[in-house]
Formats: structure tokens, C-alpha cells, sequence
């Protein structure tokens, strides 16, 4: 993305998959400002003079726009967005309560539109462009029977369908959007999951590192031809029955 100093805001940062993305844009040399409910109190990050913590659920207006003023304020642009914070759990359907989709729709699509006009309209009145990535699922493209997941799915395949949209819309601005969709990876949503169990939901047999995942959307984050995409990283679920 050029010698310049960058600002990346990631989202749900304060462990597992966006703990590894902070990282490697840390890394890098990005600014990095970090949010999840709690993310000060979690000891995943310190601040520093590349990196500042902001408190809050990011499905609040108030909370996306606190964000949004930080990366403006303390580094003075805002260059890629990683919508990462996200909620998942598996019931069946008619399980499912009113609360639940509320949740659901609170952190996973609220979560994603308040930030994302925030950082969208300063990436516009800087006119260089920008990145924003997203995290959603192998599953919304290929369900697995007795995982049970069809109501998390609206809101993610609610992600994949505004990604594309978006990215039309801006794509003259050069603004991009893309979305990484992971199958089972290694975090905390999974530690009392058995492993062997979770190793027969993709055809590999393996299971992804937050690490991999990060790679996947630093990758996107950077590659200025690449909009509108939906990168698996999943061992090969998306492809179907094996």
C-alpha cells in the first residue's frame, strides 16, 4: 500500500481472529486502532504511539463513531477497515428466540454498517482510496448437515451481498471491499469443541490458524486490483459434499 504510513481500525481485536489481524498489521508498520467490548481490560494489547485500544461494542452508532474519531484525531486518516467482530452459534431454527437475532444483528450487521460509513466517508474526502474486509463463513455458501447455524447465516450472507454491492458502488473511488470467509479455525469460539470432530468439516481434514486468516485479509487489504471477492480459507469446504 505504498511507503507511506498507514491506519488500519480492526474490529473484535481483543482475541482470536482479530487479535492476529492487529498483529500483523502491526507488524507491518500500520497504525493500528483496535476495538472490541472490553479490549483494554483484556490484556491482549498495551497501547503505543502505532496502536490505540477503544472500548465499546462496535453495533452501537455511538461506539463506531468514537472509533472512527480516534483513527482521524490521533493518526490522521483512516486507510482499510477490518469488520471482524462478529457473534455464531449453533441451534436449530426454531430455537432460535427474538433475542438471539437481535444479538445477532446487533453486532454482526450494525456492526458492520456504522463503521463502515464512518471510514467510507473519510476514505472519500482524503481520495485515496481504501480497503475494507470482512470475516464471514465457508457455511454461508455450503451448509453442513447437524451444523445448525441458518439464522447466524442471514447475517453473514447479508455481509457477502453488501461486499459485492459495495464495491461496485465505490469502485470508481477506488475504495475496495472484500470479504474473507473462514471454515473452522483455531480460537477461543472452539475450545470445547473436540479437534477430531472439528477436522472432518473441511475435505483437508485441518484446522486454520488465526494466523492464516490474518495472512489471507492483509493480502486483500493490499492487492489494489481486488474488489467484490470472497477469499475461502476453509481447506476446501466451499467446494461442497466430501
Amino acid at each position: 500500500m505504498g511507503t507511506k504510513q498507514k491506519t488500519v481500525i480492526v474490529t473484535g481485536a481483543s482475541q482470536g481472529i482479530g487479535a492476529g489481524v492487529a498483529q500483523a498489521f502491526l507488524d507491518r508498520g500500520y497504525n493500528v486502532v483496535a476495538n472490541s467490548r472490553n479490549i483494554t481490560k483484556s490484556g491482549a494489547f498495551n497501547g503505543s504511539g502505532q496502536l490505540v485500544l477503544v472500548d465499546g461494542n462496535i453495533g452501537e452508532s455511538a461506539v463506531a463513531a468514537k472509533v472512527i474519531e480516534t483513527a482521524i484525531s490521533k493518526f490522521g486518516s483512516i486507510d482499510a477497515l477490518v469488520n471482524n467482530a462478529g457473534i455464531f452459534f449453533a441451534k436449530a431454527f426454531t430455537d432460535y428466540t427474538a433475542e438471539d437475532f437481535k444479538a445477532l444483528s446487533t453486532t454482526n450487521l450494525e456492526g458492520f454498517l456504522y463503521v463502515t460509513q464512518g471510514a467510507v466517508k473519510q476514505m472519500l474526502a482524503q481520495k485515496l482510496g481504501g480497503s475494507v474486509v470482512g470475516i464471514t463463513s465457508s457455511l454461508v455458501v455450503n451448509p453442513i448437515a447437524g451444523v445448525s447455524v441458518s439464522v447466524p447465516m442471514i447475517t453473514k450472507g447479508g455481509l457477502e451481498a453488501v461486499t459485492r454491492s459495495l464495491a461496485s458502488e465505490y469502485a470508481k473511488e477506488h475504495i475496495r471491499f472484500n470479504t474473507v470467509a473462514p471454515g473452522v479455525v483455531d480460537t477461543p469460539l472452539h475450545r470445547d469443541n473436540p479437534k477430531d470432530f472439528l477436522k472432518t468439516l473441511s475435505p483437508m481434514g485441518t484446522i486454520s490458524t488465526s494466523e492464516e486468516i490474518a495472512s489471507a485479509v492483509v493480502y486483500l487489504t493490499e492487492s489494489r486490483q481486488i474488489t467484490g471477492e470472497v477469499l475461502h480459507v476453509d481447506g476446501g469446504q466451499h467446494n461442497g459434499k466430501w
